[in-house]
């Protein structure tokens, strides 16, 4: 085998397992939303004075965890809960509040 095929091999065992890895956890952005359902509300939908996140630009959900996170924007609480999440967690809850339906 030469050296390109080797490396292509490679490249393509990588991938497979990265598509592996995505595929055993679906329904992660759905698990890592619900421990936010106590203040943001079932799915995103706020009651309250808290903020919704259902419907709002996943893109802009990233961002302001990463602001929480890096202290950038001041908070009480979403600062240290920031700190507790991977960055494919916050990506993956922020795309599950992006796709669910504004009240």
């Amino acid at each position: 085998m030469t050296h390109a095929a080797a490396k292509m091999c490679l490249l393509a065992a990588a991938l497979a397992l990265c598509a592996a890895a995505q595929g055993a956890e679906p329904a992660l952005g759905r698990d890592v939303a619900a421990n936010c359902a106590n203040c943001h509300g079932t799915d995103g939908r706020s009651r309250g004075g808290i903020p919704s996140l259902a419907g709002r630009d996943k893109a802009e959900l990233v961002r302001q965890m990463q602001d929480f996170r890096s202290g950038k924007r001041p908070s009480t609480v979403m600062a240290q809960l920031a700190k507790g999440y991977s960055e494919a967690q916050i990506e993956a809850a922020a795309a599950y509040f992006a796709a669910q339906a504004k009240d």
